[in-house]
């Protein structure tokens, strides 16, 4: 194990994975900013859902522009390898602010970009082509430890085989659910719609999908197979990214999954690109990074720890006793990636101790996409209760209790009563404990 840590490569993958990365994160600032989402998303709405432990994290107002601003600018240094140091700090701090903000936005892929922002804090990202590089040939490394780029490759592996994982379950593979319901919206796309009004094809979709996340990063690893993998890595990103509007997420896998081509094929990405924008020369030079014992001992174990984490957050589902696609304890950040159709039906009462109650109109408060999100959410319920209760007590209401009937329906089940009406949720608190007052799923979804 010592020896692999004093093992070199060429730092040509990781230049190219920082140019890619720091280009697609500026694409989605500025694909926010021109839809108008941060208007829509940050400002207009009266009351955000954070999360659990970063209540502290909120909207800045007409100020989250700025916000965004610097993200997107950040994202241009680090694909410039300009102040690459500070750059990749404010990426990772005002990428994941945003991502925090509120939990009605949440989506997987925010939280990849998030931990890969976080690992070219501590990667020598900057060493090989980049303005550092150029400017300060001190800091010009054309061989770097072989770590730097496995630790990439393992992140995009933990990735698609939770996913894979999580796919292994009986609504997925025996059922064909969410897909079957999903693919017959988009039987009007040109040549190949008709085919998703067969259930065959959602069956196909699924198990293919399952199969894919499970093998892909070993397909991509095996010099062989690699290019085969790759291309599969295109098609299955491109048909998502066409299917299901998902954001940069697609695009993201695809430019990321260059990392597990080898150095001669990132080499001539980055000549041809020093060709084509006529830069000087920045790749010659032979020398290699060497980190002192000290510097090798803590980068390694601060990556242990990292990775330990990353493997084992994913499981901290099995901690409760609920069915975690219906409860959704311990659903968020394990990569389980579009696997059910959850809609629910929320309305709340709000009584005060005099007897006085009012039936809430959640549109008053919430957007369409916040009053979505969390009328299948326990967490976001109890939020938005603790929120009612303050609100009405501020207007007249004396020790407001609120009280809310739900209905939820789960991959096309008949909707069902979701949590026990007669509790009274400004009372609860929002914690990592289990939720009681979730009432049974009285059914059984099979699998991890």
């Amino acid at each position: 194990m010592g020896q692999y840590w004093r093992t070199y490569t060429s730092a040509a993958p990781l230049a190219v994975f920082r140019l890619a990365f720091g280009v697609m994160i500026l694409g989605s600032m500025v694909r926010f900013w021109a839809k108008g989402w941060i208007d829509e998303l940050y400002i207009k709405p009266t009351f955000f859902f954070p999360y659990y432990g970063f209540e502290f994290i909120k909207p800045l107002g007409d100020y989250t522009y700025l916000l965004f601003a610097v993200c997107g600018l950040s994202a241009l240094l680090v694909a410039l390898g300009w102040f690459y140091r500070v750059a990749s700090v404010l990426l990772f701090l005002s990428f994941t602010y945003i991502e925090l903000m509120d939990k009605s936005t949440y989506l997987n892929h925010y939280y990849f970009v998030s931990l890969v922002a976080f690992l070219l804090i501590l990667l020598p990202a900057n060493s090989y082509f980049s303005v550092d590089a150029y400017r300060n040939r001190s800091g010009f490394y054309d061989s770097i430890p072989r770590w730097t780029i496995d630790s990439l490759r393992l992140l995009m592996g933990i990735v698609y085989l939770y996913a894979g994982l999580a796919k292994l379950n009986s609504d997925w593979l025996l059922e064909a659910l969410p897909l079957r319901i999903w693919l017959p919206g988009r039987n009007d796309l040109p040549v190949i719609g008709f085919l998703f009004n067969y259930r065959e094809t959602a069956f196909a979709f699924s198990w293919l999908g399952a199969l894919y996340d499970l093998s892909i990063p070993f397909l991509l690893l095996n010099r062989f197979t690699r290019p085969f993998a790759y291309a599969a890595v295109v098609i299955f990103h491109v048909l998502t990214a066409v299917l299901f509007p998902i954001g940069m997420f697609p695009y993201i896998m695809i430019v990321a999954a260059l990392i597990f081509f080898p150095a001669g094929f990132h080499q001539k990405i980055l000549s041809g690109l020093s060709h084509l924008l006529n830069l000087p020369d920045l790749l010659s030079g032979s020398k290699i990074l060497i980190y002192s014992k000290q510097q090798s001992r803590f980068l390694s174990s601060f990556l242990i720890i990292f990775f330990i984490i990353q493997i084992l957050v994913p499981f901290r589902y099995m901690l409760y006793p609920s069915e975690l696609f219906w409860s959704e304890e311990g659903y968020r950040f394990s990569w389980r990636v579009m696997l059910m159709e959850k809609m629910g039906n929320v309305q709340f009462k709000v009584v005060d101790e005099m007897g006085q109650q009012i039936m809430v109109n959640n549109e008053d408060h919430l957007t369409k996409l916040q009053e979505k999100m969390m009328a299948t959410q326990p967490d976001m319920l109890v939020q938005f209760a603790h929120y009612l209760r303050d609100y009405y007590a501020q207007r007249g209401f004396r020790n407001p209790t609120v009280y809310a009937d739900t209905y939820v329906s789960l991959n096309g089940r008949l909707g069902k009563p979701y949590i026990d009406p007669t509790v009274n949720l400004a009372q609860e608190t929002d914690s990592f404990m289990p939720k009681k007052w979730i009432l049974p799923f009285r059914d059984e979804i099979k699998g991890l």
